[in-house]
Formats: C-alpha cells, structure tokens, sequence
C-alpha cells in the first residue's frame, strides 16, 4: 500500500475523529499523474449532494499534450462510499458540524483509494498549542541526537 499524496495540513489544522476509506472516480489521465505522486490534496474537503463529491483537490494533467482542452485540475470528483456510511457522514456533518476531509491518497492492489477523515476544526489556541508540543519534542530529539553522538 504506497502513499501517494499526503495531506498533512488536515492534521494541524483539525482534530480528526474517525476514518474512512473509499474509491474515488477518476479518468484514465488523473490516475497516471496521481500515480507520478502530482496530487495534492491541500485545501481539498468533501461536499455532500445525493453522493459525497471531492472538491478542490488538485489533479494536474499527465502529459499537457493529451489531455482534453475542458480538463479542468480541480473538478469534484466523486466519492464512492456505502449507503450506510453515506448516511452517517451526512447526519454527522449536518448536526453536530463537522467536516469531512481528504487525509490520503494511496494504492490498494490496482485501485486507488482515498482515506476520509470525520473532523472536527481546531480553535486558534488549539493550533498553537500544537506548535508547543511539536517544539519541545524537536528540542528533545535533538538533545538525545547530540548525547548519543
């Protein structure tokens, strides 16, 4: 299973919840170039209408040349997910205000599959105390390095 985009601006950003798995409907073209690692998913959330839609994911063109003139790199894309996950997705993010965004993109046998995540947003004070903890373990991993060597 090999990571193919990262969204690690989610985890600073929210506080995650759970996680999903799911297919993602893609063209032949979007699939080479995630495959090349080109996919970003900064900035990406899902929306939900009758079915879950990716949006604001960036998916650049494989080769410039090939690709249709009405590509477009940030469409939605379709989410697939079960009816019962759809559901709950659906009355979690209605009710209780969450969110659902993008963590991963990743390989699963042929297919390429997207890791979900039920989140909740960080207040600013959240965000800087996690830039406390993330300092203080820097300066310990460095005092360790330095004894070690």
């Amino acid at each position: 299973m090999g990571v193919l985009s990262d969204n690690k601006q989610a985890f600073f950003d929210y506080e995650i919840l759970e996680k999903f798995e799911a297919g993602l409907v893609l063209f032949g073209w979007e699939v080479k170039s995630i495959k090349l690692g080109r996919a970003s998913l900064r900035g990406a959330f899902v929306f939900f209408k009758q079915v879950p839609f990716l949006v604001n994911a960036s998916i650049p063109a494989y080769q410039a040349s090939n690709t249709p003139k009405e590509d477009d790199p940030t469409r939605s894309r379709k989410i697939l997910l079960s009816k019962k996950e759809i559901a709950y997705l659906t009355t979690a993010v209605q009710e209780k205000g969450l969110t659902v965004i993008p963590l991963r993109l990743y390989t699963k046998g042929d297919k390429i599959k997207i890791e979900l995540a039920l989140a909740k947003g960080k207040k600013r004070f959240d965000k800087r105390e996690t830039i406390k903890k993330r300092d203080v373990k820097r300066e310990i991993d460095r005092e360790l390095k330095r004894k070690r060597g």
